[in-house]
């Protein structure tokens, strides 16, 4: 689950730097009945703010009203919400850095003692993350453990656990 806004990565203008903070601020601009949306994103390395868009001359009456309070109440929900939106980070050119804005909830590790274990991952919001690591951290096993485990067949999944993933996925670990 998220425990803070991911980074965005993109160019600094001023000082070249490629990390952005968000930290929920929105402005909102209305020229007659045409309305635009911004979300603002800090500089980590000079603090120069920039604008990610989230819409440009949509008319007013296009947007929903509840949308539009939470723009103004400066919302940090829908912030993480618009971070996640593909189509707002392909139109503003950006990726993510979710390095440490993220923490694994086991529910307990009395299930690690047994022979076989069937776990089932769910993510609370789409963080991509590799499933090693994930298994890793949740189960007290090193990485190379994990990938030795994988490759003997003592680790089975329906997915494909190299690589990233950010949707819920199983797999069976035999001890």
């Amino acid at each position: 689950m998220p425990t803070c806004l991911p980074l965005v990565l993109r160019r600094c203008h001023t000082c070249a730097s490629e990390r952005f903070r968000a930290n929920g601020k929105f402005r909102v601009n209305a020229n007659h009945k045409l309305i635009d949306a911004w979300l603002l994103v800090l500089c980590t390395g000079c603090g120069e703010t920039a604008k990610l868009t989230v819409f440009e001359r949509m008319n007013v009456r296009c947007v929903r009203p509840e949308l539009l309070d939470r723009l103004h109440d400066n919302d940090l929900g829908l912030a993480a919400e618009l971070l996640q939106d593909p189509v707002v980070r392909r139109r503003n050119r950006i990726a993510l850095d979710w390095a440490g804005a993220w923490r694994l909830d086991t529910g307990g590790s009395d299930h690690l003692d047994r022979e076989v274990i069937d776990i089932a991952v769910r993510f609370a919001a789409r963080i991509p993350v590799r499933p090693v690591r994930l298994i890793a951290e949740g189960c007290g096993l090193s990485r190379a453990e994990v990938e030795r485990l994988i490759r003997e067949g003592n680790l089975v999944s329906g997915v494909r656990l190299s690589g990233k993933l950010s949707d819920g996925f199983t797999f069976t670990l035999k001890r």
